[in-house]
């Protein structure tokens, strides 16, 4: 840790605690969205400190595309029994099931998108008024624009040119009925400073981060990892690749970097020299220029 000044973590940590704390005070049923994400992960450590020694004042909610890693389901169900928190697992598969959304089809099927709908089924069966994420501004362009505090319409919808100021961190939480707040509590955080985080707690993370051996397949210039979610062209042959995953998501959407990278130390001096973001592995990103401005304003995460 000697060769790291990590003092501005400590001020990352107590605005994002801040934060946490604020959503606690001005909401009446909030609840953080957990994907099993270091990013979710570090959200879920930061409430923790945040009410210690009290429990967390608020059930976790994972919106299960079906297509996830199997390895990031094990480790949240082990996190989760470890900690001893309430999680809601809501499915994309029944959202289908019940015909509220179309399954795409295709070699580039994906679904992102319907987590949407099962996002917003869920906010309105259980009545939540804020939703705490693990997103960053540096993440990508659209996300730039969010405020801490991020307000949602009745339909679930956010406007980018309506946002309220958020002068000196004082939060505006004030809404009406139907509405709801997304609250990012990390949003200052850059990728290195999560690992650094990371690094600094000793926090348990997903092995998938790591440097590790996995049948894939190269498209689009994009490496995926092989499972029965992807179909193949008959072009596409899967080969081992020693890989690592920067973001965990959908299988058919998170691609992998080639990389020897097997502790977090490893990871964090990784980073430091790359020059694309960690989503610019993201099939779902790529659709269009403004594919992610386009979803959030449908009310994705």
């Amino acid at each position: 840790m000697s060769n790291y000044n990590l003092t501005h973590l400590k001020e990352l940590e107590s605005e994002s605690i801040y934060v946490i704390r604020e959503v606690a005070s001005q909401f009446e049923n909030p609840v953080l969205l957990f994907s099993g994400g270091k990013d979710s992960i570090v959200c879920l450590h930061l409430a923790r400190k945040a009410f210690f020694p009290a429990n967390i004042p608020f059930p976790l909610m994972h919106i299960d595309t079906g297509h996830n890693f199997p390895e990031t389901i094990d480790f949240r169900d082990q996190l989760m029994e470890k900690l001893g928190v309430k999680l809601i697992v809501k499915s994309v598969q029944s959202t289908i099931d019940q015909g509220r959304v179309s399954e795409e089809t295709g070699f580039d099927a994906s679904r992102i998108r319907l987590q949407t709908t099962t996002l917003l089924d869920a906010i309105e069966e259980l009545k939540f008024d804020a939703c705490i994420g693990g997103a960053r501004r540096d993440e990508e362009k659209a996300r730039a624009k969010e405020r801490f505090f991020s307000h949602r319409d009745d339909f679930g919808q956010w406007d980018p040119k309506n946002q309220r100021p958020e002068l000196w961190n004082i939060f505006n939480g004030r809404k009406n009925v139907g509405e709801h707040f997304r609250v990012f509590p990390i949003s200052n955080w850059t990728e290195m400073d999560v690992w650094q985080y990371i690094m600094q707690e000793k926090i348990e993370i997903p092995g998938l981060y790591f440097s590790h051996k996995r049948a894939c397949i190269r498209r689009n210039g994009i490496i995926l990892g092989d499972s029965d979610f992807l179909p193949k062209r008959d072009t596409e042959t899967p080969e081992e690749l020693t890989v690592r995953f920067r973001t965990i998501g959908d299988m058919t959407s998170t691609g992998a970097v080639e990389s020897p990278a097997s502790t977090i130390e490893d990871i964090i001096n990784e980073v430091a020299v790359t020059r694309i973001t960690e989503r610019g592995g993201r099939a779902d990103d790529k659709r269009s220029e403004a594919s992610m401005e386009d979803r959030k304003k449908e009310g994705y995460f």
